[in-house]
C-alpha cells in the first residue's frame, strides 16, 4: 500500500528561505511542491522520507535565487491489485459505493463487484442516497457506513487530465476499483463478527 520511491529534481530555491539551513529549505520546497498529490503512474505523495543529496548552488544569469539538483525519497500510496484494504463509506448511490481511507477519497465499488445478490434501496436519512443490502440465507446484511468496508483492489487507473472540465464532478488524478466479492472476509466488518 506504501511505498519508497526514489526521485530526482531540479529545485529554485528562493531567495527569502536562504535564512533555513540548507536541508531544511529544501524540505519544505519539496513537500510544497510533491506531498498531496498524485504523480502519474506512481500515486499519491504522502510524505518526503529523506534527503539523499543536494548538489549544485548555481545562481543562473538573470536569477537571484541558487538551483539544486536533489535525490530524495518519497512515502507514496499506491495499493496493489489484489490488496485487501479497510476504508469507511464516504457515498452510496444506484452506481455502486464510493469509499474513503481519510486522506484518500476515490474509490469506487461498482454495482457488478458488490456480493450477489445485493440490491440497493433509497435511504430515508440522505437524500440522492441509496443503502446496499447483500441477502444471504434469508437474512438481508446492510452497507450502512457504520463499520469499516473491508475491499480488494481490483484496478488503479491514473485517468489523463481531461481538457476541458465536464460537469460539476472534480478530476481525480488516481482512481482505485475495489470488489467485495468474496468466499468471506470482504464487506462491512459486522457482517463476520
Amino acid at each position: 500500500m506504501f511505498n519508497l520511491t526514489k526521485l530526482e529534481h531540479t529545485l529554485r530555491l528562493k531567495p527569502h528561505l536562504l535564512s533555513l539551513s540548507l536541508e531544511e529549505a529544501v524540505k519544505g520546497e519539496l513537500e510544497s511542491l510533491f506531498v498531496d498529490k498524485v504523480i502519474a503512474n506512481l500515486g499519491l505523495c504522502i510524505s518526503v522520507y529523506d534527503i539523499e543529496s543536494i548538489d549544485g548552488g548555481f545562481i543562473f544569469a538573470n536569477e537571484g535565487a541558487p538551483t539544486y539538483t536533489v535525490k530524495f525519497r518519497l512515502i507514496i500510496f499506491l495499493p496493489y491489485v489484489g490488496e485487501i484494504i479497510s476504508a469507511k463509506l464516504k457515498e452510496s448511490n444506484s452506481n455502486g459505493l464510493r469509499l474513503t481511507l481519510g486522506f484518500f477519497d476515490d474509490i469506487y465499488i461498482p454495482e457488478l463487484l458488490m456480493p450477489e445478490p445485493s440490491r440497493c434501496k433509497p435511504d430515508a436519512d440522505h437524500k440522492n442516497q441509496v443503502i446496499w443490502a447483500w441477502f444471504f440465507n434469508d437474512e438481508e446484511y446492510f452497507i450502512d457506513g457504520q463499520d469499516e468496508i473491508r475491499f480488494r483492489v481490483q484496478n488503479v487507473k491514473f485517468p489523463e487530465i481531461p481538457k476541458e472540465q465536464i460537469g460539476t464532478k472534480p478530476f481525480a488524478p488516481m482512481k482505485i476499483t475495489g470488489s467485495l466479492v468474496s468466499d468471506g472476509g470482504l464487506g462491512p466488518v459486522s457482517w463476520w463478527v
